[in-house]
């Protein structure tokens, strides 16, 4: 779900592909999820639990507030690990 220019995902153990195109922000809510985000988001705010995601880039922000999830992400974002379990990849 998009809202703005805020991408909106808080679904529960699916595999998708989502697109932050060229500076969308993009909330992840939900859990056991495997995601694919291609673009380059300017925030990422996650707050789910057990998802792996991938990004292409982020420029601004990455903020990660749930428990046990893998990150995998390029760019230069400043990062907030205020979770718990969480693995931070950056390439």
């Amino acid at each position: 779900m998009e809202v703005g220019n805020t991408i909106n995902y808080g679904s529960f153990g699916t595999t998708a592909e989502i697109d932050c195109a060229d500076g969308k922000s993009l909330n992840v809510g939900g859990s056991n999820n495997t995601l694919t985000v291609k673009g380059t988001c300017a925030s990422v705010n996650i707050g789910g639990a057990d998802n792996k995601i991938t990004f292409d880039k982020i420029d601004n922000e990455l903020s990660i507030v749930g428990l046990n999830n893998t990150v995998n992400y390029k760019g230069d974002p400043k990062v907030n690990n205020l979770g718990s379990g969480n693995t931070l990849n950056k390439s």
